[in-house]
């Protein structure tokens, strides 16, 4: 059976990241992986703690993403801890690299997933949150939350 190319499957979101920073754009990487890197991410065998990306004159580089070794690899297992060269054309970080020069700007990992048989990183460009501002996505959650539970216990 053929799998489609533009076949779409989330393996995680970096749902810290959304609370941590405003989001203010999107760009899906390829990633350069090695080994049973592949596999494990597959697994969801990986964590997003603590992940960005640095922007040098030529190269995206994805630092501080784990990806447990595979499970059932053998002495050839990769290095769960390594940085990761992310896939992206040369215009594309050339505009990444002047906003995150600007003050206040950087790029956080939000998700990663399969697209056909490919993994894909999305990297967005964010700016850190103020505390105050944190708080009131923590009250308007719970204001909804409140409402929703209402609206259930009505239709009952």
């Amino acid at each position: 059976m053929k799998q489609d190319k533009n076949a779409f499957k989330p393996l995680q979101k970096n749902k810290k990241a959304y609370f941590n920073y405003e989001v203010l754009e999107d760009l899906e990487c390829g990633i350069a992986l090695v080994g049973t890197e592949v596999k494990s991410l597959r697994d969801g065998r990986f964590s997003f703690a603590d992940s960005y990306v640095t922007v040098t004159a030529h190269a995206l580089t994805l630092v501080g993403l784990t990806i447990q070794p595979y499970t059932h690899g053998n002495i050839n297992n990769h290095n769960p801890e390594r940085n990761r060269r992310l896939l992206a054309h040369k215009d594309e970080i050339k505009r990444l690299k002047r906003k995150v020069d600007e003050k206040g700007f950087t790029l956080i990992p939000t998700s990663v997933y399969l697209r056909g048989n490919l993994v894909k990183v999305q990297v967005s460009l964010c700016r850190g949150k103020q505390m105050h501002d944190k708080r009131n996505v923590i009250k308007e959650r719970d204001v909804s939350r409140d409402t929703r539970r209402e609206l259930k216990q009505l239709q009952y």
